[in-house]
């Protein structure tokens, strides 16, 4: 308002504050220079409002049969008052049913309350995303798929083997954990960032819970894009599945595994090197990934100009 009544200008004024016309003088009409309250904002409801005319026995008997059926909807609740012979429609009922919870008259039983909450904190936004269509791997790493193999060392002993697989190189990571929690595979994932000699820029997953919480949160800080498939759909993750069949035949089927965890990762850790540098890959021409890798970066290197 100091700045409209120095120029004399409202258009310019408007411009100068990013506001439209209208709200410039809607507030000029209510401005006093002397209690700078007329500016705050105003009360929208309207001066006259609809006043409900659902007779009184008819929102008592609304009120005791959502007391008696808290779970059913307005819709449910209509068709039974009309079994009665109160013709009534769903909205008017949900209408009425808001009204009697505004006014504190119908409160939901604790048990419905808890469950909804539940649902609620259930559906807040994942950070996992459906992969996008035409996303291509492109580069090591592009697309790193994970996925966890379950392991009976002992009928009483069990072992989840995390396991990742590049799509470009076929180069693999893989950890033990005595759980299958989002706080292993949060420890997974800083493992292969450790662990592959490229950056990981996307990685894949099936629907499992440990690839939650704490794993989407790892994913997020690190700036990893999270695919997760849809259900009933493990042939998308096929790269992984069929690697962790590869593990289970050449290390778990051979090997005396050690029963202590720490061992279990240091046998882990040399099986690791064998299929990343020693072992050769039909999918790979005979070649290891690392020596795939190594022959990636030259070609693309090589393609690009010095100039650039």
């Amino acid at each position: 308002m100091d700045h409209y009544y120095r120029h004399k200008n409202a258009r310019l004024t408007c411009r100068y504050f990013g506001i439209s016309p209208q709200t410039f003088y809607r507030w000029k009409r209510r401005f006093d220079p002397y209690d700078l309250r007329t500016l705050e904002e105003e009360s929208r409801r309207p001066l006259h409002v609809r006043q409900a005319q659902t007779p009184l026995a008819v929102r008592e008997r609304i009120l005791e049969l959502s007391q008696e059926y808290p779970r059913w909807g307005r819709d449910k609740l209509a068709v039974l008052l009309k079994r009665e012979g109160i013709i009534i429609s769903g909205s008017t009922v949900g209408r009425e049913v808001a009204r009697l919870k505004a006014r504190g008259l119908l409160l939901e039983p604790e048990n419905v309350r808890r469950a909804k909450l539940a649902r609620k904190r259930r559906r807040k936004p994942r950070y996992a995303t459906r992969m996008p269509r035409g996303y291509r791997a492109q580069a090591p790493g592009d697309l790193v798929e994970v996925d966890t193999l379950r392991v009976s060392l002992l009928p009483d002993e069990e072992r989840f083997h995390f396991s990742a697989w590049d799509k470009l190189t076929r180069l693999v990571g893989m950890k033990a954990y005595k759980r299958q929690t989002s706080t292993a595979a949060a420890d997974f994932l800083y493992h292969l960032r450790t662990k592959f000699p490229f950056p990981i820029k996307a990685i894949q997953i099936d629907g499992g819970s440990e690839f939650m919480d704490q794993f989407e949160e790892a994913c997020r800080r690190a700036q990893v894009l999270l695919f997760q498939n849809p259900p009933g759909q493990p042939e998308r993750n096929g790269g992984v599945e069929r690697s962790n069949r590869t593990h289970r035949e050449e290390f778990y089927e051979v090997e005396d595994v050690s029963l202590n965890l720490e061992e279990h990762n240091q046998q882990l850790a040399k099986y690791e090197y064998d299929h990343n540098y020693i072992r050769p890959h039909w999918a790979l021409e005979l070649k290891t990934p690392i020596e795939y890798y190594v022959q990636w970066k030259k070609i693309h290197k090589a393609k690009v100009s010095p100039m650039s």
